[in-house]
């Protein structure tokens, strides 16, 4: 049977692959501390419980339409209103299956084979696939030493082609939150150049030490109509496994995401779109423990991490840890250095090099303060060999 380049050009998720084979290793014996999957060590709230047992009890699981159930879209708008501080109407929303379902979505609706879109690094391992399988390319933008964006280098990137900016704060992998300022400055640079702003918004309830998350629809009024926000339950509400995210942004845009989804998906699921209306109804009060439990765990390894004399990126939001391990690489990728790590001491990371920093490994902090403390002592032992 022949396949397509479109099927074989892609490739499996770096962070997912990691995981697999650390759960591997456990069930084989190891004892294994993985710190390399994003994914919250919570229950979803009691209210999304609570929903989804009584919509399945209901009986009432029938599909909803294409862009997501009214009642949802409606909480939604009112969501997005609230805590981006601009108006939006439902039909100004289309819920997906997950928020990696709503970034392909919006990139398959905005655009063209032969267009490029500037990926602005550190960046999430899915983003350059996705671009791919749109038939664009991706343009990797490199970022400051302290992984902080350089609107200068975005400048020198731009060419006739290019369609789109995407980026992503919180950031995953370093934990940087974007400032105001600097929002500013790539909403400006979008305008200048009539793209289309991509902004993945995913964890931006997570944030740390009073910082404040910064759409590009707050920022400039004009913004709002080449603004496409991407954002979903599972890193606030610790609903991974429900699968359910959004696309919000102009109505023609959530309009041609709808029509894909309808031939592609058809309507998220039921079951879930009744756990995440919960959830955005409280905000829960599951979120504020999760945070301060979170920001806990940030200073421990990070400053664990600092007393090893890695310079790692000020991580204010998200739960990751990204330090630069180029003066312990010993000449190894941090490819090479994660597998050789993992086989050694059992200690699962991601390297930077499925980020586009090389010299860079990432710690999720996802997990709890014991495990944290043995990966410390595990990777302390590991550079002392």
């Amino acid at each position: 049977m022949r396949l397509t380049q479109r099927a074989l050009c892609l490739e499996l998720s770096v962070t997912l692959a990691l995981d697999a084979r650390a759960k591997a290793m456990r069930a084989a014996g190891r004892d294994v501390v993985s710190m390399a999957v994003g994914e919250p060590d919570f229950r979803a709230p009691e209210a999304a419980q609570a929903a989804a047992v009584e919509r399945v009890r209901s009986g009432n699981v029938r599909y909803t339409a294409a862009g997501g159930a009214p009642e949802l879209r409606s909480a939604l708008a009112a969501h997005v209103s609230a805590t981006r501080h601009v108006p939006y109407a439902p039909e100004e929303i289309a819920v997906c299956h997950s928020a990696k379902h709503a970034l392909t979505a919006a990139h398959l609706a905005l655009l063209e084979p032969g267009d490029e879109v500037l990926v602005l690094l550190p960046a999430w391992v899915s983003y350059f696939e996705i671009i791919k399988l749109t038939g664009a390319t991706a343009v990797p933008v490199a970022c400051l030493p302290d992984c902080r964006p350089d609107i200068e280098a975005m400048r020198a990137a731009l060419t006739p082609r290019t369609r789109a900016l995407l980026f992503n704060s919180p950031n995953n992998p370093s934990g940087v939150v974007w400032t105001r300022s600097e929002v500013e400055a790539v909403t400006d640079l979008a305008l200048e150049r009539d793209l289309a702003l991509i902004s993945d918004e995913i964890y931006r309830a997570l944030v740390y030490d009073g910082v404040v998350n910064t759409s590009p629809v707050e920022v400039r009024a004009d913004a709002r109509a080449r603004t496409v926000i991407v954002d979903g339950a599972s890193k606030a509400f610790a609903m991974t496994g429900y699968r359910i995210g959004y696309v919000a942004g102009p109505r023609d845009l959530v309009d041609a995401v709808v029509r894909l989804n309808s031939q592609m998906t058809g309507a998220p699921n039921t079951i879930s779109q009744a756990a995440y209306r919960a959830a955005l109804e409280g905000p829960p009060a599951e979120l504020d423990t999760m945070r301060a439990t979170f920001q806990e765990r940030r200073d421990v390894l990070a400053n664990g991490l600092r007393a090893l004399d890695f310079a790692v990126p000020e991580p204010k939001g998200a739960f990751y840890c990204f330090p630069d391990v180029s003066s312990v690489l010993d000449g190894r990728s941090s490819t090479a250095f994660c597998e050789e790590l993992l086989e050694r001491e059992a200690l699962a990371l991601v390297p930077g090099s499925a980020f586009g920093l090389p010299n860079h490994v990432r710690f999720s902090y996802a997990t709890d303060l014991a495990n944290i403390e043995t990966a410390l002592a595990r990777f302390r032992r590991f550079l002392g060999r």
